[in-house]
């Protein structure tokens, strides 16, 4: 069984920080890009970073480059993402996905989802 566990979402004033993780589990991690989605209220889904799993290289939205930083640990199949200034527009679910080479990086092309962690910034 595929999961995708989230944690580390939480309350935090803007220009603050909040690291989330994601344990990664049921399925190869070095053949998939793993990443996170986040959807604020009423907007749609959004892909904002990503790492592969074979060689570490990275993806990142421009609205949060610079500010946002994911990492992997293959041994124990996790990734992270490291917040910086946090801004109240990063208020939004945030979601570990997993997504196979090649696809288009937005939400119909993700393959595996896990369940979403609320990031709530405030001004």
């Amino acid at each position: 069984e595929v999961q995708l566990q989230a944690s580390g979402g939480g309350l935090v004033q803007a220009g603050g920080s909040l690291k989330l993780s994601c344990a990664a589990s049921g399925f190869t991690f070095e053949d998939y890009h793993i990443g996170w989605f986040r959807q604020a209220p009423g907007k749609e889904r959004e892909g904002i970073a990503a790492i592969s799993g074979r060689d570490g290289s990275t993806y990142y939205k421009d609205s949060v480059k610079g500010r946002f930083t994911i990492s992997s640990d293959n041994a124990e199949k996790m990734v992270y993402l490291q917040m910086n200034s946090l801004k109240p527009e990063d208020t939004a679910v945030y979601y570990c996905i997993a997504i196979a080479p090649g696809k288009y990086f937005n939400q119909n092309g993700v393959d595996y989802w896990g369940k979403g962690t609320l990031v709530t910034v405030s001004s």
